[in-house]
């Protein structure tokens, strides 16, 4: 079972100013709290034990928030002195996990997965990335991940409107000494650079989990967060 995971944290937000103006957006309030407080409450009840954040545009408010709010939780801070990318935060992170397979998360989605068929999956196939893929209809803000009949990523297909498919969910398992022994740049996209260039020649999976899934990236799923998350549970 997968007990450490980094959660992405670094991000400007600049989609969501017009709701959120002076917040990180994994700290814009949802349902009376940080959004971010509802990502750790829903995966520390998936078994995660220690988190690692990655932080960037105003770390501080991040950390001063985490300190007070969660004083118990095992939690170290990673912090971008200059953006480094998905990919280039995920590297940075990844050198402080003391596991060998780590869950990576946004800060600013939820995706309710399972997190113990997620990790049964990636450990029984060796993955060095498994990927949980959510399936959607009528969208055009995410592209489409196709894998075969065991698994196995077939291919990304570009941003466009689709009646229907499975979209990358923002959740990966890695391993970690592959995903670091790759030599990737200090500076990189986690999705153009690493997974649409290597999964062809690597261990890549997608796990497909239809549970719920929100992204408060947009104003408009902002609101809808704060409508559905009151009286969740998640």
């Amino acid at each position: 079972m997968i007990k450490e995971c980094i959660i992405l944290a670094g991000g400007l937000g600049t989609r969501l100013r017009s709701a959120v103006p002076d917040l990180p957006k994994c700290m814009a309030p949802v349902a009376g709290k940080p959004f971010l407080a509802h990502v750790i409450g829903y995966f520390q009840k998936q078994g995660v034990e220690k988190f690692i954040f990655s932080l960037g545009y105003k770390s501080e408010v991040i950390q001063d928030y985490l300190e007070a709010g969660y004083p118990a939780l095992h939690k170290q801070y990673v912090i971008e002195k200059d953006p480094l990318g998905t990919g280039g935060a995920i590297q940075l992170a990844c050198r402080q996990a003391t596991e060998k397979n780590v869950l990576i998360l946004n800060g600013d989605t939820l995706f309710s997965i399972q997190l113990p068929a997620l990790t049964a999956f990636h450990e029984q196939h060796q993955a060095h990335c498994t990927l949980a893929l959510k399936p959607m209809q009528q969208f055009d803000r995410y592209g489409v991940v196709e894998i075969t009949a065991d698994g196995a990523i077939k291919s990304f297909k570009e941003k466009q409107f689709y009646e229907s498919g499975l979209i990358n969910g923002g959740i990966y398992a890695i391993q970690v000494e592959p995903f670091l022994q790759e030599g990737l740049p200090e500076k990189f996209s986690f999705e153009k650079d690493y997974l649409e260039k290597l999964y062809t020649v690597r261990p890549m999976y997608g796990v497909v989990q239809d549970e719920y899934f929100i992204d408060i990236g947009i104003p408009e799923d902002f609101e809808k967060a704060n409508r559905e998350l009151v009286n969740s549970g998640k």
